[in-house]
């Protein structure tokens, strides 16, 4: 019985969601951390003094590595990256230009040119990621002052699939890491 339970609360925490939720706006704009359903703000945070940067910063002497000898590391970072991109679900993606201009003809040509920037964009963000709504929308105003922009977007993964993406791919990156740290030490190559 108490094992199942433990199977139980294992499932449930895999598909508990992690993200954020970013939105920009003239009045108020914050990034929030998501964590299940609850909701932190992390920008803009409380207001601290700033720390005074010290004048004297170390230099360090470490000489760098090989790129030849860390590219195998690197390729399994970009490769752990490739992978984590689409498990992230964009679960709104909100867009709203409102272009101003006097002049109806500077308006539509603007008008044209920022549906095709929009055009070319949305196709390359779903290659990236997965987006389940969205909502882009161009606008012209006559009587306005300035152009103004509105972005929201709602991003999350769950923690069983962060989790298992750290295990398969953290895996490779820590044997490449290992097998990097023989050959600086002088060990045979395979």
């Amino acid at each position: 019985m108490v094992g199942l339970i433990i199977l139980a609360v294992l499932c449930s925490l895999a598909f508990f969601p992690l993200g954020f939720c970013a939105e920009y706006r003239e009045d108020d704009p914050g990034v929030w951390l998501l964590v299940g359903p609850f909701r932190f703000r992390v920008y803009p945070g409380k207001t601290k003094a700033k720390k005074k940067e010290s004048q004297n910063r170390k230099q360090f002497s470490q000489k760098g590595g090989s790129y030849r000898d860390f590219k195998p590391v690197v390729r399994a970072i970009f490769d752990f990256l490739g992978q984590f991109r689409r498990k992230i679900r964009i679960r709104d993606l909100q867009l709203r230009l409102t272009l101003v201009g006097e002049d109806p003809c500077d308006l539509a040509v603007n008008y044209g040119r920022a549906w095709a920037a929009l055009g070319a964009l949305i196709p390359q963000l779903e290659r990236l990621f997965v987006i389940k709504k969205r909502d882009l929308s161009v606008d012209c105003d006559f009587a306005g002052d300035k152009t103004r922009i509105y972005a929201k977007v709602n991003a999350t993964i769950t923690l069983g699939r962060t989790l298992h993406l750290l295990s398969r791919h953290g895996i490779k990156v820590i044997k490449e890491l290992l097998e990097l740290k023989k050959l600086q030490k002088g060990g045979a190559q395979i």
